[in-house]
């Protein structure tokens, strides 16, 4: 569901002469549905940026990304952008959402834009919030006001939303208690019992061994040291 093959990335430092810094190098890996895969790396590995490829934030300088059937790092904006309304789903670490408009609807968005009632929409974002114990006397006010821990339950409850195939997951059970940490591995699970292909960043090597099948090392992708230059003799 999830493939990569030869992905290479750079990033161009502008402020710094145009010197270009080569990141991630013929990384090679792939998720199937129903199977949960770690990026696993010390930090500054390409562990983020590799995530951030697949969703189609960055592009990469060389290799292919698919996600079904659309190769990533070819795609058109606008097939990016059906892509993440259906099949690709992702959970950050930060919420990002219009001010102003209440928590329930944050969570129903994702189906809204799909086309579904809105009753349904709401029934499932309701249904979320409660499991992730976002109390309901919040519901109809903007997220953006609320503690780190409550966004962060707020941006995973959108995430699960809809059935996405394939999801990203960036630290999904950072800075939460055990209990909403609990309901987001069992929402890990769910996913991946109806077929869904995850890939994620999880520092909490407890919830990695938890629901993980395998790990991807991206240290095995770190560009290699240009050959030494030869000493005339």
């Amino acid at each position: 569901m999830i493939e990569l093959r030869s992905v290479s990335k750079t990033f161009t430092l502008h402020q710094q002469g145009g010197q270009v810094l080569p990141v991630v190098e013929g990384a090679d890996f792939h998720v199937a549905p129903g199977e949960c895969v770690a990026l696993a790396g010390p930090s500054g590995a390409g562990k983020s940026t590799l995530l951030r490829m697949v969703w189609g934030n960055y592009l990469a300088a060389s290799g292919s990304i698919r996600v079904g059937a659309l190769d990533v790092a070819r795609a058109a904006p606008r097939e990016i952008i059906a892509l993440r309304r259906e099949t690709l789903g992702y959970v950050s670490q930060f919420l990002r959402v219009v001010p102003r408009v209440p928590t329930l609807e944050v969570v129903a968005d994702p189906l809204l834009a799909l086309g579904r009632p809105r009753a349904e929409a709401e029934a499932r974002a309701a249904d979320l919030l409660a499991r992730l114990n976002v109390p309901r006397r919040l519901w109809t006010l903007s997220p953006m006001t609320f503690s780190g821990g409550e966004q962060q339950r707020v941006n995973i409850a959108r995430g699960f939303a809809h059935a996405y195939p394939a999801l990203l997951l960036d630290e999904p059970t950072a800075s939460l208690d055990p209990v909403n940490r609990a309901v987001v591995l069992d929402l890990i699970r769910e996913a991946k019992a109806r077929g869904a292909a995850i890939l994620g960043i999880f520092h909490d090597a407890a919830a990695r061994a938890e629901v993980c099948d395998r790990e991807v090392d991206v240290s095995a992708f770190a560009p290699r040291a240009p050959d030494p230059v030869a000493e005339p003799a």
